[in-house]
């Protein structure tokens, strides 16, 4: 109960205390990065120990992934397919190239451009690790549903299609 002494010296009641912190936006655990946040964590817990027991990072295996696409892509090309950052991207390159799984090269028509290519080693651990994988989405479309899993992957590509226009405050 709020009293004159209780406003006098500064208490409010919880509620608008923290609505007063909260400030004029939505509460925190209810903004679409944190929600976006909570089921990528809720996913990628489910794929880790896989990719721990096979000596893989999340970020190595987006990689090999992404490589699995595509004949061979340039740095700067992988960097946006990955989500990666050049400086990351140059760190963990450097590390499945000593492991063998990645293979690079100069581009023909700029030798300062650097080329990747999977490897027939990558190949392999990608086939080593697709089983576990597919039993893991596999778990997932049966706990979740296949056709709120399909919508949910369409929603979100409509929701990343229509963003696609809009320039955000910081243009990487």
């Amino acid at each position: 109960m709020t009293d004159k002494k209780s406003s006098l010296n500064g208490s409010r009641p919880r509620a608008a205390a923290e609505a007063g912190r909260r400030g004029p936006m939505r509460e925190f655990s209810r903004s679409l990065p944190m929600s976006l946040l909570r089921a990528r964590e809720a996913v990628m817990r489910q794929f880790r120990p896989s990719l721990r027991h096979h000596g893989l990072t999340e970020q190595q295996w987006r990689i090999l992934r992404a490589l699995t696409s595509v004949e061979a892509v340039e740095v700067t090309d992988l960097a946006r397919l990955a989500f990666l950052l050049g400086p990351s991207l140059s760190r963990i390159l450097r590390d499945l190239e000593a492991r063998g799984l990645i293979e690079r090269r100069s581009a023909e028509a700029d030798l300062r451009r650097g080329v990747v290519s999977i490897s027939p080693k990558g190949l392999k651990l990608i086939e080593a690790v697709a089983p576990t994988s597919e039993a893991i989405y596999a778990a997932i479309t049966k706990r979740y549903g296949v056709r709120k899993l399909a919508e949910l992957q369409a929603m979100l590509g409509a929701l990343e299609e229509s963003l696609a226009g809009l320039s955000g405050a910081e243009e990487e």
